[in-house]
C-alpha cells in the first residue's frame, strides 16, 4: 500500500495535552468531511477547517510506495537524539491512510505515535495517543481515547453531548476566524462552569511556528 502525504515537518505540538512537545507532523492528503476546495466548503460537513491538505507540494510531501519508505522520511525529519521521538499523524483525515503497518514501522524506529482524527473511523490499536476532534453532523465512531478536543462553539454539537465519553482529557478549543475573541470568551466561560473541560489554545499560531 502506498501513502500520499502533503507534508512532513518537525515543530512543537501546539495544542492539547502534548503542547510544547517536539514532534514530527506527517500530514496526509485527503479528508472525508471536506474536499479541501473552497468551492465545496459551503456544502461540506466540516465548514471551518483552516488546513491545506491538497496535493503533495508541502515540505517533505510526496508519494511513498510503502510503510518503510514513509517511516524513513519521518525518521530523517526528526534529525536529533533517538530519545523522546514523537510523531503526530494528521490531515485532513489521517485514518483514511494510516494503518498498522506504518505504525509498526515508526514504532520500530523509536517513535511514540499519535493521531489527530475527526473520529469517523476507528483508530488502529497500535497507536500510542489518540486525539479525537468531533464535528457536528458527522458520525462519531471513535468514542474513546486519550483526549477529546472540541472546536467551540459548533452549532449542533455542544460539549454536553460528548462529555460522557471515555476520554482521559477534555479540551475546548475556540474556533478561529473573525469571531475568535468572542469564541475564546465563550470557551473560557464554559471551562470555568464545567471544570471537566480545559481550554486548548493554538499556541503554534500565537508564537508563529508551523
Amino acid at each position: 500500500m502506498g501513502y500520499v502525504v502533503k507534508e512532513i515537518f518537525k515543530t512543537l505540538q501546539g495544542e492539547g495535552r502534548n503542547a510544547g512537545r517536539a514532534s514530527v507532523f506527517c500530514r496526509f492528503v485527503g479528508c472525508n468531511l471536506w474536499t479541501g476546495r473552497e468551492a465545496d466548503r459551503a456544502g461540506a460537513v466540516c465548514k471551518f477547517c483552516d488546513t491545506d491538505f491538497l496535493g503533495t507540494d508541502g515540505l517533505g510531501g510526496g508519494r511513498f510506495d510503502d510503510a518503510e519508505a514513509l517511516a524513513d522520511a519521518i525518521e530523517a525529519c526528526w534529525a536529533g537524539a533517538a530519545a523522546d521521538r514523537f510523531v503526530v499523524f494528521t490531515g485532513g483525515e489521517p485514518l483514511l491512510q494510516l494503518d498498522p503497518t506504518l505504525l509498526t514501522a515508526v514504532r520500530s524506529r523509536g517513535f511514540t505515535a499519535a493521531v489527530e482524527t475527526n473520529g469517523t473511523i476507528e483508530p488502529p490499536a497500535e497507536l500510542d495517543w489518540v486525539c479525537v476532534s468531533p464535528k457536528a453532523g458527522a458520525p462519531l465512531v471513535a468514542r474513546r481515547g486519550d483526549e477529546l478536543k472540541l472546536v467551540f462553539p459548533q452549532p449542533g454539537l455542544m460539549p454536553d453531548a460528548v462529555s460522557g465519553l471515555d476520554f482521559t482529557h477534555f479540551w475546548l478549543q475556540p474556533m478561529d476566524g473573525p469571531d475568535r475573541v468572542a469564541n475564546t470568551a465563550a470557551a473560557v466561560a464554559h471551562c470555568l462552569a464545567h471544570p471537566q473541560w480545559r481550554l486548548s489554545l493554538q499556541t503554534h499560531k500565537l508564537i508563529g511556528i508551523p
